[in-house]
């Protein structure tokens, strides 16, 4: 057998893993190699599968086409609220979750980024880094989230249930007594989607009476940058 080229490479890794840093040479090579990146979307496609990408995060990952999600699922897969079997209660927490560490995180990238290039000037315009999700995601304390929202998410056994299905699934990690961001949490949920309705719905008066206040990344605060 000839060896695999690197398009194959990347997708057997993905297939395997599910999803890969932005670090992986190969994926950092495909991120800026135009042809590259193509092939591997049409072997992935091939498969009904998609390459799913973020500016805002540290990784890749793959999921289904549309067209591919019926036959994968069928009619009753596409009418549940996921297709990871998660509960109901799971599924709130992961909202929570989601509403916790990546609109922080979004405030923080753009603000970071909005300054560096206030920094460098006309000269560096064109080039906008993102500062790495990893550096400014926040940590969310395990005995906090208990005690704000522990009563709605079904107290301690549920919680810590459904923590461990969504560490499972790549959405959190654990470092210690701290939640952190897991390689989908910013890839499988759309921003553009979700944000609006947590910022202009009942989930963010909720959240600002839990004492987690929440708001869009246009009006991050200047010590956002100095953290």
């Amino acid at each position: 057998m000839s060896p695999l080229d690197d398009s194959q490479q990347l997708a057997a890794q993905l297939l395997a893993r599910r999803w890969l840093p932005r670090s992986h040479p190969l994926v950092k090579r495909a991120l800026i190699d135009t042809e590259l990146w193509n092939q591997l979307g049409a072997r992935l496609a091939g498969v009904g599968l998609q390459l799913v990408d973020n500016v805002h995060a540290d990784h890749i990952a793959v999921a289904l086409l549309r067209p591919a999600e019926s036959a994968v699922f069928g009619e009753t897969g596409l009418a549940a609220n996921n297709n990871l079997d998660i509960p109901r209660d799971g599924v709130a927490l992961l909202v929570i979750l989601w509403s916790l560490i990546v609109l922080p995180k979004r405030q923080r990238q753009v603000a970071r980024s909005d300054a560096i290039h206030a920094g460098q000037g006309e000269f560096f315009a064109t080039d906008k880094p993102m500062p790495q999700a990893a550096s400014v995601a926040p940590l969310i304390s395990y005995r906090s989230l208990l005690a704000d929202f522990g009563d709605q998410l079904g107290k301690k056994l549920r919680l810590d249930t459904n923590l461990k299905l969504l560490e499972r699934h790549g959405f959190i990690t654990r470092r210690g007594e701290d939640i952190a961001e897991g390689p989908l949490l910013d890839l499988l949920i759309d921003y553009d989607l979700l944000a609006p309705r947590i910022l202009d719905g009942a989930l963010g008066d909720v959240l600002a009476r839990a004492g987690h206040p929440v708001s869009r990344p246009e009006e991050a605060e200047q010590q956002d940058i100095d953290d």
